[in-house]
């Protein structure tokens, strides 16, 4: 089931203080972006958004799950995406407070990738130096 249009103009409008959020199809459900980062998901007219090991436990304390889903093989299998408390809906900031931890996360996540790739980079530019000098002369 496709996620509706005023679904995802209600959860715009809960999170307008965050800045300009976007929604983009994905699956079925929305990925919910800001600055071209995914930090929340919605799927079956539910939001989630990404956790770690820094607020996971806030979701956690408050009863929620992971997003899953059922693999082809048949197994189930677990996003790094937890449904937000439906108490938040009624008090806008606070959503906006988890929806910015959230967005903590996937800046991270995107520091750390990008500084494993500067990491590979500069292991490569050695090998593809000696591989130069290697080359004969003509």
């Amino acid at each position: 089931m496709a996620v509706s249009a005023e679904y995802k103009e209600f959860v715009a409008e809960q999170l307008e203080r965050l800045g300009p959020v976007r929604m983009r199809g994905m699956f079925g459900g929305a990925g919910v972006y800001l600055d071209d980062l995914m930090f929340g998901l919605i799927f079956e007219e539910t939001l989630y958004f990404k956790v770690d090991d820094t607020n996971r436990a806030d979701f956690e304390g408050e009863g929620m799950e992971p997003f899953t889903y059922e693999m082809r093989n048949g197994k189930t299998g677990a996003l790094h995406y937890y449904e937000v408390p439906e108490r938040l809906y009624d008090d806008p900031d606070e959503l906006v407070q988890w929806a910015r931890k959230s967005l903590a996360v996937m800046r991270a996540a995107r520091s750390a990738k990008l500084a494993k790739a500067a990491r590979t980079a500069s292991r490569k530019k050695p090998a593809a130096k000696r591989a130069r000098k290697k080359t004969p002369k003509e």
